[in-house]
């Protein structure tokens, strides 16, 4: 598969699933809610709750001081009687019990009376009604007509036109945390209210007509309004009270239990271990103030999802920078889930971690299959490349992006078998094969030893080119330098062939100029070369090598750009086919 077609598949698998997870696996909806919970988190903390609403809290410190008065909890109901009638005379808002009287006290039950003309004076006090399990149709209490039951328990031990109650609807969501509070309930075919809404409805406050809202917390966990059930008491039963008198005038008493022992203690975004009668609380307040969150459309987390992966995809369609599409994908990603932040201090829930993971996965999938196809590359010009020069120079061709062809100042050299006929009569065809790839393997060797490219291989003809295809200012030193080493590698070679093989010699010319150089041929077949009058001069040069019966000859051009690094014996001029002018070539020596 090329690569345009595997990168529309690849963005169509990443879309593909994105919509499968957005709309019907969500395997991502956990991670999600736990990034979402954080930002609700460090939003509500920044805000106070409201003081209209607050906690009478059952909390350990009461539970301690009321022991020796009221005994262990559960107490006796007179003592919320008191507590209920503290409270009436100062006139609230309303008196919401987050506690059920289910069942009768059977040893107290001058409590349980005590307690119900406390309630039976108010016209504002409220209780839950807790919702069980309905086995049979007759079980469970008739809430509008004979045929209308629900497994529904009421505070049975007050008149039945005092159950001023609510269902208690706190559900928490497939991980465990509840984050939504029901308005109402369908039993029956009836809908039940909640209690939050419940209270809202005869306070005259705007219920929406869903079923439930997200809540909106304000504050942190611990932070909302409350007063210790024990110090509320003890100033009710004092001859002279030190509290105000006004304390809740004109607002909300939630009478409900934070004392770890009591277990009405809930996992919301704000906390693992949040009192069940601040939940209610939260959820008054946010009918109160017709304050509640929403979450964005799920359309939305796709736009996003289809955006990024669309920026991505032409990214690497346009062969861009991994590194800088990564710099991105991060940049935009701190940016969304910036907004959600921002989002969650307006009451907007943005999920961002499904379209981001899509993002990244995709990001991920192209990242690899495009390092794949340039690694291809890569090895492909290495295979190439170290054709005509050393690994090292190679590598640092793939590095730059290829060879450029053009205009370059080089020094050519060309090494030629002298006595290859006889030594092809003496031997069989396989035998020179092989004695020919000996000698070639060490002498291109020492080309590349000396920083030199391989240009080709013409019959018994070496074709060796210094400064190109990497820049190098010292290109005619190093290739005199090379001829040298190749004499020596020369006197070698023919060690090895024995003494009836003395003929075999080599002629060596070298000369440096202006040459154009690069990949030439048809599209099939390509070779590195160099073309020009530098190339044809360098030939000549090791074809007068026979007339001036030396090994190694350069051109005074080259021999000028050596500087003063060997030795240089003139060895005349000599006319060259295709120039006017004789040329004049001279020997290098290493300097003693």
């Amino acid at each position: 598969m090329t690569k345009a077609t595997t990168l529309p598949a690849l963005a169509a698998a990443a879309l593909a699933l994105t919509l499968l997870e957005l709309f019907g696996l969500h395997a991502l909806r956990p991670l999600e809610h736990r990034l979402l919970d954080s930002f609700v988190r460090t939003q509500a903390a920044q805000l106070d709750p409201d003081p209209g609403i607050v906690l009478v809290d059952i909390d350990e410190k009461s539970l301690a001081r009321m022991e020796k008065e009221a005994g262990r909890w559960p107490w006796p109901r007179v003592v919320h009687a008191e507590l209920v009638e503290g409270l009436a005379a100062q006139k609230p808002s309303a008196i919401i019990f987050d506690i059920a009287f289910a069942e009768p006290d059977t040893f107290r039950k001058q409590d349980d009376a005590a307690f119900a003309e406390a309630v039976a004076k108010t016209r504002n006090t409220y209780f839950p009604l807790l919702k069980l399990p309905l086995k049979r149709a007759e079980d469970g209490v008739r809430i509008a007509d004979p045929q209308a039951r629900a497994a529904l328990i009421p505070p049975l031990i007050l008149r039945r036109e005092d159950w001023r109650a609510g269902l208690i609807s706190f559900t928490p969501d497939d991980d465990g945390v509840g984050r939504r509070y029901l308005l109402r309930e369908t039993i029956g075919g009836w809908r039940v209210p909640s209690l939050p809404a419940r209270v809202a409805k005869d306070l005259g406050w705007p219920v929406p007509d869903g079923d439930g809202i997200v809540l909106a917390w304000r504050g942190a966990a611990g932070s909302f309004p409350r007063v210790s059930y024990s110090d509320l008491y003890e100033d009710f039963n004092r001859s002279r009270r030190t509290r105000p008198a006004d304390e809740f005038t004109g607002k909300i008493a939630i009478v409900g239990a934070a004392a770890t022992g009591l277990q009405d203690l809930r996992v919301t975004p704000l906390s693992n271990l949040q009192p069940g009668a601040e939940i209610l609380g939260t959820a008054l307040e946010n009918l109160k103030h017709g304050r509640s969150m929403s979450y964005v459309s799920v359309a939305w987390s796709a736009f996003v999802a289809f955006l990024l992966i669309a920026i991505l995809y032409m990214g690497f369609a346009a062969h861009a920078d991994a590194r800088i599409l990564a710099g991105a994908l991060a940049a935009l990603s701190g940016a969304f889930i910036w907004i959600s932040y921002v989002a969650a201090g307006r009451l907007l829930l943005v999920p961002v971690l499904t379209p981001l993971a899509a993002a990244w996965a995709f990001y991920a999938a192209a990242g690899l299959v495009e390092y794949l196809r340039v690694r291809r590359e890569k090895q492909a010009a290495m295979t190439q490349f170290s054709r005509f020069t050393n690994p090292h120079i190679a590598r640092l061709l793939v590095e730059r992006g290829g060879i450029e062809t053009g205009r370059r100042e080089v020094t050519l050299l060309f090494s030629d078998i002298r006595g290859f006929t006889t030594l092809s009569e003496t031997r069989t065809p396989e035998e020179v094969i092989e004695l020919l790839n000996q000698y070639f393997s060490l002498q291109v060797d020492v080309v590349f030893r000396h920083g030199g490219s391989l240009d080709k291989f013409i019959g018994d003809c070496i074709m060796a080119m210094w400064g190109a295809p990497l820049d190098d200012p010292h290109h005619a030193r190093n290739a005199v330098a090379c001829a040298l080493d190749m004499a020596d590698t020369l006197q070698t070679f023919k060690r090895q062939l024995g003494a009836e093989h003395t003929g075999f010699d080599v002629g060596i010319g070298l000369h440096s100029g202006p040459a154009v150089v690069g990949l030439m041929g048809s599209q099939k077949r390509q070779e590195y070369t160099a073309i020009g009058d530098t190339v044809n001069l360098a030939s000549r040069i090791e074809g007068l090598t026979k007339d001036a019966k030396r090994r190694i000859l350069v051109s005074r051009d080259t021999a000028e750009l050596c500087g003063d690094a060997f030795a240089f014996e003139s060895c005349g001029t000599f006319p060259v086919k295709g120039r006017a002018q004789p040329v004049e070539l001279l020997e290098p020596k290493r300097k003693p």
